[in-house]
């Protein structure tokens, strides 16, 4: 299956909220997303990422099947870590282990390297999320080392993973 990602439209804030009113998904995620997620809620991100500094802040919508199935975004750090920036991404769970996540990453790797003066991207998946972990594997990024305790989600201290690929690398 393909997928593409491309800038947000007001009108992803359904499907948005579709894919983001699920706890298997938010369980993934870090705090801060209200559930049930509502396409008011959807509409208020979106808006905010049309809004963002364009510099600073990549964030695409991941299509699929002609309708938005996820969202994927690059996050410029700052200080001596201006040239540094973190992804971010999610896909619904119906569309889990077709590739969709994978190719997205891929996608957005080589726009923020071609478009920007970034030169390293990382990604800091909880160490449970094997998923999320092989989807980084396969896109290029190199695992660098558990950052032990680093979080608390759910009530439950937990490890997280480093990843990174560089700009060299792609």
């Amino acid at each position: 299956m393909k997928c593409k990602i491309r800038k947000w439209e007001v009108s992803d804030a359904k499907d948005l909220a579709i894919a983001l009113s699920n706890r298997k998904i938010q369980d993934n995620l870090r705090d801060g997303l209200p559930y049930p997620y509502t396409e008011q809620d959807g509409a208020d991100y979106i808006s905010a990422m049309l809004f963002a500094n364009e510099d600073e802040t990549f964030a695409f919508a991941i299509t699929a099947d002609n309708k938005v199935v996820g969202s994927i975004s690059v996050f410029r750090q700052g200080n001596i870590h201006r040239h540094t920036a973190e992804l971010g991404y999610y896909v619904a769970e119906e569309y889990w282990g077709k590739g969709i996540t994978t190719e997205a990453v891929k996608q957005i790797c080589a726009y923020v390297f071609d478009k920007s003066d970034i030169i390293r991207i990382y990604a800091e998946p909880f160490a449970y999320n094997i998923a999320s972990c092989r989807v980084l594997e396969k896109s290029g990024f190199q695992y660098e080392g558990t950052l032990r305790s680093n979080a608390v989600k759910n009530g439950k201290v937990i490890d997280m993973k480093m990843y990174s690929l560089l700009k060299t690398e792609v």
